[in-house]
């Protein structure tokens, strides 16, 4: 495995858990993959957080649905894919602001992750986590609220495992949207990933 050509997939948190620590490990021996991720994480989260995507027709799932179901034996799954070559990785962080949101669905569907958010009358939040690895070292998860139209807001930080459980600094705002990255120990004053797990807040 040439772990070059992974750093693309790793800032989407596309890679399989077991691809990841691997890439991790590799990560904190090779000064070239750090730079070309440090390139290829503000584009991406920017991307991930500029925009709160409309609404699909309501018909959209069904269609999509429908179409998966008599296609299932052509499909390839994504990430069993290998980036053939490191120039793919720019070209790959520049598709992102299409890719994006599948990527980190697919991500969430393949490795069984899930967030849960519960607002308590005075809008204070506690958040439920699933399926996670623990967080590497060195690295911590950390929750975000970000409200419609605004910019994130660190929420506070978390460990990770099979289930986590962490009560959200400050107050959720209607329509928000509350999601989680992996960030260094300590967690960060911005996102520097692609969210890694997000759910609607009502």
């Amino acid at each position: 495995m040439d772990y070059h050509d992974l750093t693309a997939a790793y800032a989407l948190d596309a890679l399989a858990p077991e691809e990841a620590e691997a890439y991790e490990r590799h990560l904190s021996q090779c000064e070239e993959c750090r730079e070309q991720l440090a390139e290829l994480s503000g584009p991406a989260a920017a991307l991930a957080f500029g925009t709160v995507a409309p609404a699909p027709p309501a018909r959209l799932r069904a269609v999509i649905l429908e179409q998966a179901a008599a296609e299932r034996a052509n499909v390839v799954p994504f990430l069993q894919r290998r980036w053939v070559a490191r120039g793919m990785a720019i070209a790959a962080a520049a598709a992102a602001c299409i890719v994006v949101g599948l990527a980190v669905a697919l991500s969430q569907s393949s490795h069984t992750r899930s967030l849960s958010v519960s607002v308590g009358p005075n809008r204070t939040a506690t958040i439920h986590v699933s399926g996670l690895a623990t967080a590497p070292h060195g690295k911590t998860y950390e929750a975000w609220i970000i409200p419609n139209g605004r910019s994130p807001r660190p929420a506070g930080i978390f460990a990770g495992g099979a289930s986590s459980m962490l009560h959200l600094d400050g107050t959720v705002p209607k329509n928000a949207v509350v999601a989680v990255t992996l960030e260094r120990a300590g967690g960060a004053k911005s996102p520097t990933m692609a969210p890694i797990l997000s759910a609607p807040v009502s």
